[in-house]
C-alpha cells in the first residue's frame, strides 16, 4: 500500500497545493476535501486513520497528546506528522513529504508522531 497523507486543518494550503505541484502522483487530501472543518483532534485522526492517512499538521501543542490517547483507545493510526514551524520553508516541506511519499514504507509510520525539523 502507498503512503497517503490527510493534511490537518491547521496545515497551511500551499504545503499540500506545492507537494501536488511537484508531484502529481502523490495522494495527499486536503483538510477542505476531507471536511475537518469544526471537527475536534480524535475526530480528525478516526477520519485519517479509517482513510489509512497520516495525518500532517502542525499542531504540536495537542496532536501529540491526541495521538497516543487515539492508539491507546482504537489500537492503530497511520501516524501523524507534524510540521514545525508553520512559517517552514514551502518547498522544503513539500519535498520532505515527497521524498518520504516516495519511500513507500507506511508501516514505519505506523502509530508514531515525527517532526520534520526546519
Amino acid at each position: 500500500m502507498s503512503i497517503r497523507f490527510q493534511a490537518d486543518n491547521d496545515l497551511r494550503r500551499i504545503i499540500v497545493d506545492a507537494a501536488l505541484r511537484r508531484e502529481p502522483g502523490i495522494d495527499f487530501q486536503t483538510a477542505q476535501t476531507a471536511r475537518l472543518d469544526h471537527l475536534d483532534d480524535e475526530e480528525v485522526l478516526r477520519l485519517a486513520a479509517s482513510q489509512s492517512g497520516i495525518l500532517v499538521s502542525h499542531d504540536k501543542r495537542t496532536l501529540p497528546r491526541k495521538l497516543a490517547s487515539f492508539v491507546a483507545a482504537a489500537g492503530t493510526s497511520p501516524g501523524v506528522l507534524l510540521v514545525i514551524p508553520q512559517d517552514a520553508p514551502i518547498r522544503s516541506v513539500a519535498e520532505t513529504l515527497i521524498l518520504i511519499w516516495a519511500d513507500d514504507r507506511v508501516d514505519d509510520w505506523a502509530n508514531l508522531i515525527a517532526k520534520i525539523p526546519f
